[in-house]
């Protein structure tokens, strides 16, 4: 007997088609509830936390099975920097629960993206080249997600060893990012798929943990000394100034090389557009700065109505195929 496959198969084999840059779409989802978190949206933040952690949830399962019953496979994603969004999704989902007071939940995730992120991060390194995608940037991002949520735990917990290891892997990601800028494909920047934008979201998440780390100081713990709390601030605000700067270099490109067309990488721009928005408000927060608030806002309104316009095109393109696999 011969027909169409059913449904279910034909879900199956275009789930079985998904690369690792899709973890990208929970990156993105989830530094958007982060945003709307820290802008005093609380209920739609909760409802893309919750669309976050379903797909956190659907590709961890995915990624244990993967590792389990295709290890050839997964040693060959592994080793692309689209795999290191599992660490830098894990820590964005750790730093949103943490704000819910879910802290044993927070910590869990901090230990489990601890674990996952040297393994993937020396599988990449190990295949570097020397012109490479935005995505390469998902080293530094992947570092310096691990520092925001160390920093969040140390001081959700009032415990300074976090704190110290955050600031340890701030300065590692900064490291990181200038050995990946010089293997970035800077023609990327017109031609790029989508996340040549991370090459601007590293820098804003850099940001971003300076913030926390700034943040994390209380009179309680002592973290820093006044000369060590002066170079944050000062590096902060300065990767955030650069972040705006990659932000403004990128929309420029995309209107001068417009590239309409759906592609999973896409989630690779609304992550950067989300985290610069978010870094924004949480760097004016930390800092006691006026100005990044105003513009945060708005860059916050940008990022959702982007992620609006990938999902759509996402759930569209998904629909597509699923059909194209039933009529064969």
């Amino acid at each position: 007997m011969s027909g169409s496959p059913s449904p279910a198969l034909s879900l199956r084999a275009w789930w079985a088609q998904r690369p690792p840059a899709a973890g990208a779409a929970v990156l993105a989802t989830g530094i958007l509830s982060v945003g709307l978190h820290l802008a005093g949206y609380e209920a739609l933040s909760r409802v893309l936390l919750a669309l976050a952690g379903a797909a956190w949830v659907a590709l961890g399962v995915d990624f244990a099975v993967r590792l389990v019953g295709e290890r050839e496979r997964w040693l060959t994603e592994a080793a692309t920097p689209g795999g290191l969004t599992a660490v830098a999704a894990t820590t964005v989902l750790g730093t949103r629960v943490s704000a819910l007071g879910w802290q044993t939940l927070a910590e869990a995730l901090l230990a489990l993206a601890a674990v996952l992120w040297p393994v993937l991060l020396l599988r990449v390194m190990g295949n570097w080249s020397r012109r490479m995608p935005g995505e390469v940037f998902l080293c530094c991002v992947a570092t310096q997600g691990l520092a925001v949520l160390a920093a969040t735990v140390a001081a959700a917990e009032a415990t300074a060893w976090p704190a110290h290891a955050a600031l340890v892997l701030f300065w590692l990601g900064l490291v990181l990012y200038i050995l990946m800028l010089a293997r970035f494909d800077r023609r990327q920047v017109t031609e790029g798929a989508g996340d040549h934008w991370v090459a601007g979201g590293a820098l804003a998440i850099s940001a971003f943990a300076g913030a926390r780390l700034v943040a994390a100081d209380s009179p309680a713990l002592y973290l820093w000394n006044v000369d060590d709390m002066d170079v944050l601030r000062k590096v902060t605000v300065a990767l955030l100034v650069l972040a705006l700067c990659w932000y403004a270099v990128l929309l420029v490109a995309e209107i001068g090389w417009p590239r309409p067309r759906y592609d999973v990488r896409r989630w690779a721009t609304v992550f950067p557009m989300g985290m610069t928005a978010a870094a924004m408000t949480a760097v004016s927060t930390a800092l006691d700065l006026a100005w990044p608030e105003g513009t945060g806002k708005v860059l916050l309104w940008v990022a959702a109505a982007a992620w609006l316009v990938v999902a759509a095109m996402a759930v569209a393109e998904a629909r597509e195929s699923i059909r194209s696999t039933a009529r064969r």
